[in-house]
């Protein structure tokens, strides 16, 4: 791991983002709680969330931090792509005050999320892809604002 001892205390903040496409019919089923583990976007944020907060113990150099808020949401697209597919876009914005930043804390929080719906609902759509996992922004420290230039492609 990095030293960071010398490194100021301050607010950081990352956020970032993942997609995950789907079957139509798959999309329609989680929209309609008919998926038979549940409530699919309900166990995702909660999964997302204990994702940033264990990322220390899945990233062999990351630091355990103690977070100060994760919020998770999900856009969800009925709209078919040009490969029939409708997706649901995670983003999680991770903070904490401390001497490193939270952009795996963030990124981690969109993949556990993603791979959860992957795993509540591939009983009736094994061909489901998550995607577009990337750090749309982040705040804090010395390297100060990172933010992501560009659209990020959401659909395939």
């Amino acid at each position: 791991m990095v030293d960071v001892t010398a490194k100021a205390s301050t607010e950081r903040v990352a956020t970032a983002q993942a997609v995950v496409l789907m079957k139509p019919e798959t999309l329609e089923q989680i929209q309609q709680g008919k998926i038979a583990k549940g409530d699919v976007l309900a166990v995702a944020q909660v999964a997302g969330v204990m994702g940033a907060k264990r990322t220390s113990d899945l990233i062999p150099m990351c630091h355990p931090l103690f977070l100060s808020s994760v919020d998770i949401s999900f856009t969800e697209d009925r709209r078919p792509n040009a490969d029939g597919l409708c997706s649901i876009t995670i983003v999680a914005t991770v903070k904490t005050t401390g001497q490193t930043g939270v952009e795996m804390e963030a990124m981690t929080a969109v993949s556990v999320a993603a791979l959860t719906i992957y795993d509540m609902c591939k009983a009736i759509d094994r061909g489901m892809t998550v995607t577009d996992v990337c750090l749309l922004s982040k705040s804090g420290g010395k390297s100060g604002t990172y933010i992501r230039e560009g659209r990020v492609k959401v659909k395939a």
